[in-house]
């Protein structure tokens, strides 16, 4: 019977070793750009664990990791990358490619065609000339401190009737400001988010806001989330509202903000 109890606790311990070799696996890797250019202090993040690493000048990279765990890589002025883990990439390094962010450059409209005929191109530039300086002037003197005072626009006090409230408190005016001194010392202070409050900020939109008006347009989820980024960037949506959520003031700043993403960004499949 001693014998058959050690022969159980040597089955045993193995498999909890096993276990704990499995959970602490790492995966290696490489990341450029589209031009295979080298990429460093790239943030990867795997987001089934909660840990994080960065790659170095090499554009080397190292993070915990095992099968089926989903890892995120993220940099300023690039497109972020998901990849989900398989048996393959925890023995074998492999590469992952960033795509640049494109940058949209406002259209230019030219009004005047010149002709060649350097008599009639020239009258329209002296003309072009005179109207940049009377627009100049113009901005200069709007800017420009009053010379002469103007005049008091008031009643004579021959006409007016007698002043009750001279002497007297204005409580209405005394408690609007209390109770505004008192709101401005509840609220919580706006500050910069980091990445991680960013990213919960994010998962909140997604679980809390009703995105309907997204899905009705054939919005994946990899789009919304593309959207989402878009208006907590243009927006500062995480920087105002991440203290003090407040799902109608946040719904108007995204469909502020989708009304801008929908003219230069494709939607839908």
């Amino acid at each position: 019977m001693n014998t058959c109890i050690i022969r159980k606790s040597l089955f045993v311990i193995p498999c909890f070793v096993f276990a704990d070799l499995f959970s602490q696996q790492k995966i290696t890797g490489k990341i450029v750009d589209e031009n295979n250019i080298s990429l460093n202090s790239v943030l990867i993040v795997n987001i089934s664990s909660n840990k994080s690493s960065h790659s170095d000048p090499s554009g080397q990279f190292v993070i915990e990791a095992q099968e089926n765990d989903e890892v995120r890589f993220v940099k300023d002025g690039y497109y972020r990358t998901d990849k989900k883990i398989t048996n393959g990439n925890v023995n074998i390094p492999f590469n992952v490619t960033l795509l640049k962010a494109e940058t949209v450059i406002p259209e230019v409209k030219i009004t005047y065609k010149p002709t060649g005929n350097l008599e009639k191109d020239s009258k329209y530039l002296d003309g072009s000339r005179k109207i940049a300086s009377l627009n100049s002037s113009m901005e200069k003197y709007m800017k420009s401190p009053l010379n002469e005072a103007l005049p008091n626009n008031s009643i004579s006090k021959t006409f007016q009737g007698h002043d009750f409230s001279v002497g007297q408190v204005d409580m209405v005016k005394l408690i609007g400001s209390a109770i505004g001194l008192v709101k401005k010392a509840t609220q919580p202070k706006i500050t910069k988010p980091d990445y991680f409050e960013s990213r919960d900020f994010i998962n909140k939109l997604k679980t809390e806001m009703d995105l309907e008006f997204l899905k009705k347009y054939g919005m994946t989820e990899e789009q919304i989330d593309k959207f989402l980024l878009y208006a907590n960037d243009t927006r500062g949506l995480a920087k105002k509202y991440r203290k003090n959520f407040n799902t109608d003031t946040v719904e108007t700043e995204l469909r502020v903000a989708f009304a801008l993403y929908k003219k230069t960004e494709k939607i839908g499949d």
